[in-house]
């Protein structure tokens, strides 16, 4: 019998997905400045505020495939709120989403299409499902990088307009390192 090596792996020293097929994009608040209530000019276009390692296989148009991806949300305050991740729905409703929390603290927004909007606390091995109906973001409320393995299928797709267009009802702040809700 052949003995293979795993075609990607979690780096548990740098907390990162690593492999032959691993592709990184970043953002930086330059990118992501529209995400927040207020523009900050005391932070640089360039400061880093989330990178996504992701891994793709097969046809991506075939119901059953899926994509694995490590979110890494640094802890970034833009004027008092949180650092977050754009937040979206599925094109596709009908497919759902695992988040599983590798290091940090955080909360998964939730979001239904009647824009009701709530949380989840995010930490080292919390697991979240999310149904296919709602939209998601991620917020870092802690002190260290929040570090979250996401599993979905390749036929989601992201509708980030639809958040665009009708926001999620909360923001989330931190003061005097309390975290507010607002």
């Amino acid at each position: 019998m052949e003995v293979l090596k795993p075609k990607f792996s979690l780096d548990t020293g740098k907390k990162i997905l690593t492999g032959k097929q691993i592709q990184t994009a970043k953002k930086t608040y330059g990118e992501a400045k529209g995400f927040y209530k207020e523009i900050d000019s005391s932070l640089s276009q360039d400061t880093l505020m989330y990178e996504v390692f992701s891994y793709e296989e097969g046809d991506l148009k075939v119901s059953g495939n899926l994509f694995t991806g490590l979110t890494v949300l640094y802890p970034v305050l833009v004027k008092g709120e949180c650092n977050m991740t754009r937040g979206h729905f599925h094109h596709n409703t009908n497919c759902a989403e695992i988040y599983g929390g590798l290091s940090g603290s955080g909360l998964l927004l939730l979001m239904d299409e009647s824009h009701k909007t709530w949380a989840e606390e995010v930490f080292t091995g919390s697991i979240h499902y999310i149904d296919g109906r709602l939209a998601h973001r991620l917020i870092n409320t802690g002190e260290e990088p929040l570090r979250v393995l996401c599993v979905w299928p390749t036929t989601a797709g992201h509708d980030y307009q639809r958040v665009e267009e009708n926001p999620f009802g909360i923001r989330v702040f931190k003061s005097g390192g309390k975290v507010e809700y607002r």
